[in-house]
């Protein structure tokens, strides 16, 4: 499988896979209008990565607003990365957000107790 990129919009995150550095980077807002059809897509990337990369995968993550479909996503998304801890694969999520936003680093935190993989949250400087 190749790189993912995904173009980002007004209510939508910039999506971007390196396949060869085993980094997903997420930035943006998040309420598309099919969240689906967008999570979807990555759910597919990190399931073909985890099984066939053999490497670690960090997901790097700039996500200033989320609906309540889009948080969707990202459960299904720790859920995957849960599971492949579990099983012993490296994976790591860093959250990054900015200082000013207390309700993403609050949400970030909701996320974290949630799981047993590393999983950071970072103020940005």
């Amino acid at each position: 499988m190749n790189d993912l990129a995904i173009s980002g919009s007004v209510s939508t995150p910039h999506i971007t896979g390196n396949w060869q550095k085993g980094v997903l980077n997420m930035q943006g807002d998040s309420y598309p209008e099919n969240a689906y059809e967008l999570y979807s897509k990555v759910i597919d990337w990190i399931r073909h990565y985890l099984d066939n990369a053999g490497r670690p995968l960090t997901l790097d993550l700039h996500l200033l607003y989320l609906n309540t479909s889009s948080i969707k996503g990202m459960l299904d998304i720790c859920d995957q990365l849960e599971a492949a801890h579990r099983q012993g694969k490296a994976v790591k999520l860093t959250w990054h957000y900015h200082p000013d936003n207390g309700r993403i680093a609050e949400l970030a935190e909701e996320f974290r107790e949630d799981n047993t993989f590393p999983f950071f949250i970072q103020p940005q400087e």
